[in-house]
């Protein structure tokens, strides 16, 4: 009796000890459109002062510079997102 007993409470035993069998994370994370968001705002915002920074090294005048540093952002990337959201 006890020879068929102890192997299978080894085998239950090794069963629930492998971690825990109801907190398995599911698939691929989802991505925060917030935090996606504030990235994109982010990145626009500190590309165009460096490149508003390069210009004005440059001898453009600051107006100019900003104006100029916006459209080639708009032309050289394009997100995702709807402006409004």
């Amino acid at each position: 009796m006890i020879k068929r007993l102890l192997p299978s409470c080894l085998i239950l035993t090794l069963f629930f000890s492998s971690g825990c069998l109801f907190s398995k994370k599911t698939g691929t994370p989802r991505e925060s459109s917030q935090i996606a968001g504030e990235m994109e705002d982010s990145f626009k915002r500190r590309w165009i002062e460096k490149r508003t920074a390069e210009l004005v090294a440059q001898r453009t005048p600051a107006d100019s510079a900003q104006t100029q540093a916006t459209r080639e952002f708009g032309e050289k990337f394009e997100f995702r997102r709807a402006p409004n959201q």
